[in-house]
């Protein structure tokens, strides 16, 4: 059995990636700089979600 690389990603998650608060992430969210979804009452992230914030803050900084 293999284990697979998550595609989405939990609020949690999202936090210790970026190295930011839960408040942090779900406003992110709010602003909509961070696209997110939800399964029932989870909110989640994709990881190319993820990737297409950093770069884009990454690009922004430049």
């Amino acid at each position: 059995m293999t284990t697979a690389t998550p595609q989405a990603l939990t609020v949690p998650e999202v936090m210790a990636a970026l190295k930011v608060s839960r408040f942090k992430v779900y406003d992110l969210i709010r602003s909509r700089a961070l696209v997110s979804f939800t399964i029932g009452r989870s909110r989640r992230i994709s990881v190319e979600a993820l990737a297409t914030y950093i770069r884009t803050r990454t690009e922004d900084e430049d």
